[in-house]
């Protein structure tokens, strides 16, 4: 009866090793494997998205919509790897909801610079602040759905007088900016999206960080995407556990 029970005894414990093994074992594939996040934001993003990608190439794979160095030849025109405004974002996102291949585990995801355009003689919007909000709430019900993981970045500033100094072909203003982004804060609070606050993060910076209208001079990119690539990692540590 006590050899039995020895025996017996002995197989639970080998049992428990070997489960305590096997978890192991995957939570240290889990920890290892490359996370897939997928970038898709506006001309700012593109801007700080090569140095993210050296400071994050170690712990994730990184994909875009398009090609990233013919978006930057006119970092005004949305094409390629530029996601555009929140209609042009909720059209590309159609798309892939039904592609077996798209399945990131997390999206850094923005759009509101190119919403917020102005004609400069009507003062026309590109995209009014109702079709913004429809298309945010959209736009995260879908992500949902697939149960992708969204990191939304808020839109950066706008200086009203730098930006009518140095760009003539449209306006936009920092009232509109604060709007939007009020709009988006509501949205990531209804659908419980974190918020990378990009936007106050920038604004510490000295007043040369500017090198065009609204776009950023590389040493402000390169902390910028020292502040997101700090949040996806430990991002990754939590998730991948």
């Amino acid at each position: 009866m006590t050899k039995i029970n020895l025996k017996a005894g002995m197989k639970n414990s080998t049992l428990i090793i070997t489960t305590v093994l096997a978890v192991v074992m995957v939570s240290a594939f889990r920890l290892n494997r490359k996370a897939n996040l997928f970038i898709l934001g506006d001309s700012i993003s593109l801007q700080y998205g090569s140095y993210l990608e050296g400071m994050l190439k170690s712990d994730f794979t990184i994909s875009r919509k398009g090609s990233q160095e013919a978006a930057m030849k006119n970092l005004d025109v949305p094409i390629d790897a530029n996601g555009g405004d929140s209609r042009m974002v909720l059209s590309y996102l159609g798309t892939r909801m039904n592609d077996t291949s798209f399945h990131p585990d997390v999206m850094l995801l923005n759009c509101g610079l190119h919403d917020i355009k102005r004609n400069p003689t009507t003062r026309q919007i590109a995209v009014d602040s109702n079709e913004y909000r429809q298309n945010l709430e959209i736009i995260y019900g879908m992500l949902k759905s697939r149960k992708v993981a969204v990191y939304w970045v808020r839109t950066t500033e706008v200086i009203d007088s730098v930006h009518a100094e140095k760009s003539k072909a449209f306006s936009r203003f920092s009232a509109d900016v604060d709007q939007y982004n009020r709009i988006a804060d509501a949205a990531c609070k209804k659908y419980n999206v974190p918020e990378i606050d990009l936007y106050t993060f920038t604004r510490k910076f000295s007043n040369d960080r500017f090198a065009d209208h609204v776009h950023y001079v590389p040493k402000v990119s390169q902390q910028q995407a020292q502040y997101i690539a700090g949040i996806l990692n430990d991002w990754k540590k939590q998730s991948f556990k």
